[in-house]
């Protein structure tokens, strides 16, 4: 075994504190108890407490044993004790100071000769021998079962506790009535050939030693922390305003939670300003009979006998009205008091009029000027294209094995027929309509200037020359 904290790796051996089993953090034993004096120096050494706290069975239950040597041992730490005609190892729980509290709390005289010892420190040979033992504690159990069934005794066996050397078994049985189980110890001692104690238990025992979740979803109080059992009975839950419901209200063991009593002290501190003769109200319209106590509000809910409603009175209401009625005076009203929710109230958002704030207009001009926006960027974006490509084109060489950019042949030959100059006037408008004359020799590849730049650079196809290249003036 190992505690939560620690994590276990390989076989029972813990991951983080390395004691296999035996952590002396609190979270292994349910019974561990927090040694708050271990630290504290003391005056007389020889005063100290020489009893020891051992717990057994993994700390299902615990005993107090002398120490009549001067040996200190720690806590966690396995020890032999006398047992039964033989020895018993169990745990050290607790020691010091804080044992000689534990033994008044207890009622148990420090210096009672009744008190056991402890013998050793365990050995290999005594742990050895304990796991031995206690793997029979099963099948014992099974075989202790099947024998009480035979006697037809009205009888539930829970647990088996053999001791370590293996001497002595310690029956926990559950039972309604009284039992004769003189055959049935005779059998258990012929067939166990151990020394039987026979130590009946209760339910809520039982749960303990069974274990479980609570519907808190938390492990079973009986089972971690909680030694003591208290009776609980019903008026806990009335009390406290809880329904009558014995589904909701039971535990695992069949009885009623443990935890009922855990609140009843402050209920029961609370309900002494309470008026205890307000069961009943006179009023002019009727009688009001009390339906519940508010302790966190400190109001009385009444309801009337001829409809359903309830009504919530303040503890001062209630005492001047039942003062009223001992003077033989009836309200024509019940004062109800106002009863403010855990839920804040919502706070409904003011009306906008937003109509005629945000004009048609405004929304076409931005729409308008989106729109331009977006058509002047399109021209940017395809002369940029053709920018990039021109220059492409000027970098290459005139010895390079590039196709011309109109597709039409080599570089040096007239792209597309050549107009004489003589059809038509010379001068600039003459030099205008030379579109289609071709470049000069030993010049490279060059670009006209009138070219609109818009147009994509490949696949160009030469523009015909115009007939009549004359301006009539």
């Amino acid at each position: 075994m190992s505690c939560g904290s620690c994590g276990t790796t390989k076989g029972d051996a813990p991951g983080g504190c390395q004691s296999k089993g035996s952590c002396a953090s609190g979270s292994c034993n349910r019974m561990n108890v927090h040694d708050w004096l271990a630290n504290l120096p003391f005056s007389d050494p020889e005063s100290s407490c020489r009893i020891v706290e051992i717990s057994f069975n993994n700390g299902s239950r615990k005993d107090y044993y002398k120490n009549p040597g001067s040996q200190y041992f720690e806590k966690g730490e396995m020890v032999a004790v006398e047992g039964v005609n033989g020895f018993d190892v169990g745990m050290v729980n607790l020691t010091g100071e804080l044992v000689r509290l534990q033994l008044k709390k207890h009622k148990i005289d420090e210096f009672s000769p009744e008190i056991r010892k402890i013998l050793r420190r365990a050995t290999e040979v005594d742990l050895s021998k304990m796991k031995e033992n206690k793997a029979r504690e099963a099948q014992v159990l099974i075989r202790s079962r099947a024998i009480a069934r035979v006697l037809k005794l009205e009888l539930k066996m829970a647990e088996v506790e053999v001791q370590a050397d293996g001497r002595k078994a310690t029956f926990f049985y559950i039972a309604d009535d009284r039992v004769d189980f003189r055959e049935l110890i005779k059998q258990y001692a012929g067939e166990f050939k151990v020394k039987v104690e026979m130590r009946q238990i209760g339910a809520r025992q039982e749960a303990g030693k069974v274990g479980g979740i609570g519907s808190c979803g938390r492990e079973l109080c009986c089972s971690t922390w909680l030694t003591d059992f208290k009776s609980v009975n019903t008026n806990a839950a009335r009390y406290q305003n809880l329904s009558i419901n014995q589904t909701k209200l039971s535990g695992q063991c069949g009885r009623l939670k443990c935890c009922l009593n855990y609140e009843l002290d402050t209920y029961m501190d609370a309900l002494q300003f309470f008026p205890n003769d307000a069961d009943m109200l006179e009023t002019a319209k009727g009688r009001a009979f009390l339906v519940k106590k508010d302790i966190f509000r400190n109001l009385m809910w009444y309801t009337m006998a001829e409809s359903n409603k309830q009504y919530p009175l303040t503890l001062d209401t209630v005492k001047k009205i039942k003062a009223q009625n001992r003077d033989g005076i009836r309200p024509e009203e019940l004062e109800t008091a106002e009863v403010i929710t855990g839920k804040p109230k919502e706070i409904e958002p003011e009306y906008a009029d937003i109509v005629g704030q945000i004009s048609l207009k405004s929304l076409e001009k931005t729409t308008r000027k989106r729109r331009d926006k977006e058509r002047n960027q399109q021209p940017r974006q395809q002369q940029a294209q053709n920018d990039m490509g021109l220059r492409a084109t000027q970098q290459r060489g005139p010895g390079q094995n590039q196709p011309s950019r109109n597709q039409q042949g080599p570089r040096n030959q007239p792209q597309g027929p050549v107009r004489n100059p003589q059809q038509g006037s010379g001068g600039e408008n003459g030099a205008a309509n030379n579109v289609g004359r071709s470049p000069r020799q030993g010049q490279g590849p060059s670009r006209t200037a009138r070219q609109p730049q818009q147009r994509p650079p490949q696949n160009r196809v030469p523009r015909p020359p115009r007939e009549g290249g004359e301006k009539k003036d």
